[in-house]
């Protein structure tokens, strides 16, 4: 992967954080009724703190906690997928290989805080 595919890919990666980082948010304070308590505000943080990413070579995995979140396909060598997929977990190790639910670097893509989206 070139460095500008590399920045790109950061980038994109650093969007979907964000975008299940305001999922997150959205859905305490639709639970909460708008109006945060400080134990809202303090899990808010604590979740943030603990949403990562780790870089592989064929997968990259995003991490909550002690959970895998999911998974985005971090190669143009895949059979099946392609660069910026993303992957339901299988496990802590692998991603399910049955569909994508999305593209990080295509756009368009649609995920919750709990995890990428079933198939429908």
């Amino acid at each position: 992967m070139r460095n500008e595919e590399r920045d790109t890919m950061n980038n994109e990666m650093t969007a979907l954080i964000e975008n299940i980082k305001n999922d997150y948010l959205n859905w305490t304070m639709l639970c909460a009724k708008d109006t945060l308590s400080d134990t809202n505000k303090t899990m808010i943080a604590e979740f943030n703190d603990k949403l990562t990413y780790k870089m592989g070579s064929k997968y990259i995995k995003v991490i909550s906690g002690g959970s895998v979140w999911g998974f985005v396909v971090n190669t143009d060598k895949d059979k099946k997928f392609k660069c910026g997929d993303i992957l339901k977990a299988a496990g802590w190790a692998a991603p399910a290989r049955n569909a994508a639910r999305g593209n990080i670097l295509d756009g368009g893509y649609t995920i919750r805080w709990t995890g990428p989206l079933y198939l429908i």
